[in-house]
């Protein structure tokens, strides 16, 4: 499974870059495979360890904020999906032809 979430804190301000860098090393010291963005982060793994990390970042910046906006897009699929990387590199090779 393919998640891209992002968390932001509401009423934190406009600048939330120390918030979204805690969420972060939550995801990566679970140890599954990730990719930042401009808007979120994509994890892969298993429903349950994705789940649950996003839930360890919800409840960590919870500690010192109200009240966040959690969203995720999921990618859910029978059998093996292939890895982030090559869903990025199907995408290209299809441009550059």
């Amino acid at each position: 499974m393919i998640a891209e979430f992002s968390i932001t804190p509401i009423g934190s301000g406009v600048s939330v870059g120390a918030q979204v860098a805690k969420a972060v090393q939550v995801v990566h010291d679970s140890g599954l495979k990730y990719q930042l963005n401009p808007m979120g982060t994509v994890v892969e793994g298993t429903w349950d360890d994705v789940m649950a990390v996003i839930k360890r970042c919800n409840d960590e910046l919870l500690k010192e904020c109200e009240r966040l906006s959690v969203v995720i897009k999921i990618d859910s699929r029978r059998g093996r999906a292939p890895p982030m990387e090559d869903k990025v590199l199907s995408v290209l090779d299809r441009i550059r032809r």
